[in-house]
């Protein structure tokens, strides 16, 4: 029913002069981070001013855009709402449609055409440049009446060709110039973390909307006993989702744990994680944000699509950034893991991942931060 919808938005009049550029990111929270770097080259690569980019996105990343865009124009939306409430899409629609802009452009390899395709052919912009996206035989035909109504479409490389290369090579095949990819980094604020008083600290970030990405909690509850015999306190982060841990936080009953979980904003999460001597984390967003932010981090990553967002490649590899994956023979399975006996069970590439290792890891990066005095190994509590 959203063909029509979009068709009748595409022929909505506006009488005003096409200017500004579009960018369309509906994407989640780690993809936004990929993206950040290359979007600062956006001005030189479109001759527009920041004021005039309006980078269009979603609502899980919000709270974060005055920071993370300053002197650009944000605007953001309910990106699930837009792909099931045709009131909604008409509102959304509509207001992309009368912004006139000159150029709309999306690089997003892993989209969905109802929503970031159908932003694109909304803005009925001049010019209207897309990636050629990850197409299945399920969405050859949904893709091909889309991409036929952009006005260019860029070969970004095959899968699983990392994102954050993506960003580069779309860039440079619209500047017709070399562009070296970038480390993934946001700006952020050096603020305190909101946090009580003490020594240097471990982040576990051990949620997931994703049930199959989670790593077992007894594995983060083992690896946090190592950080405190170390000396260091354990903060544990999460959602109202993850109150479940609560209880056996409270049960380990150490003055080192500090129970964060359901406490912390988004903004607040990344000043916790910003000045942690070590994060470890699930493949999710808030692992995106450390990586962003120059933390140390453990990344746990499984083999859905891997290679595509992680393990970052060596070349755009943050410098205190690991990760760690368990082979398996079923890599790329696009997470439709036939492995799992329930839907809530984590997938056995990412619950494989060995405590042992993870804890040499964050001993690495502990041991390579050991001389910063944010990070400095406090006396045993």
């Amino acid at each position: 029913m959203f063909r029509p919808i979009d068709a009748l938005v595409a022929l909505w009049p506006v009488r005003r002069r096409r200017r500004g550029l579009l960018v369309v990111r509906m994407d989640g929270i780690g993809d936004m981070v990929m993206f950040r770097a290359a979007l600062e080259r956006y001005p030189d690569a479109f001759g527009v001013a920041k004021s005039d980019i309006t980078v269009l996105g979603c609502n899980s990343w919000k709270s974060l855009a005055d920071e993370v865009f300053a002197g650009f124009t944000v605007v953001t939306i309910d990106e699930h709402a837009f792909e099931k409430k045709w009131l909604y899409r008409l509102k959304i629609s509509l207001w992309v449609r009368r912004q006139g802009f000159e150029v709309a452009v999306c690089d997003m390899f892993m989209r969905k055409t109802l929503t970031a395709d159908s932003l694109m052919w909304a803005s009925r912009a001049g010019e209207r440049i897309v990636c050629q996206p990850f197409v299945t035989d399920r969405t050859r035909a949904e893709y091909a009446w889309y991409l036929a109504r952009a006005t260019r479409v860029i070969d970004t490389g095959p899968y699983p060709t990392h994102e954050g290369l993506r960003h580069f090579t779309f860039l440079q095949a619209l500047t017709g110039t070399r562009q070296p990819p970038e480390i993934p980094a946001i700006p952020w604020r050096d603020r305190p973390p909101p946090l009580p008083g003490g020594g240097p600290y471990v982040v576990m970030n051990f949620g997931s909307n994703e049930p199959g990405r989670r790593w077992p909690f007894p594995h983060f509850l083992e690896l946090a006993r190592h950080c405190l015999d170390a000396g260091y306190r354990v903060v544990f982060v999460g959602a109202g989702q993850e109150a479940f841990a609560k209880p056996q936080l409270a049960e380990m009953n150490h003055p080192g744990v500090v129970d964060a979980i359901g406490g912390l904003g988004l903004p607040q999460l990344v000043d916790v994680m910003k000045h942690a001597a070590c994060v470890v984390s699930n493949d999710t967003g808030p692992g995106h944000l450390a990586l962003g932010v120059g933390a140390a981090t453990v990344l746990l990553a499984g083999g859905g699509h891997f290679g595509c967002f992680v393990p970052y490649p060596e070349a755009i590899r943050p410098p205190r950034a690991i990760f760690l994956n368990q082979p398996m023979e079923c890599y790329h399975c696009l997470w439709r893991c036939p492995k799992r006996t329930s839907p809530q069970d984590p997938f056995p590439c990412v619950s494989g991942i060995a405590v042992d290792a993870a804890w040499r890891a964050v001993r690495t990066l502990l041991a390579a931060g050991a001389e910063n005095p944010l990070t400095r190994l406090p006396p045993p509590l």
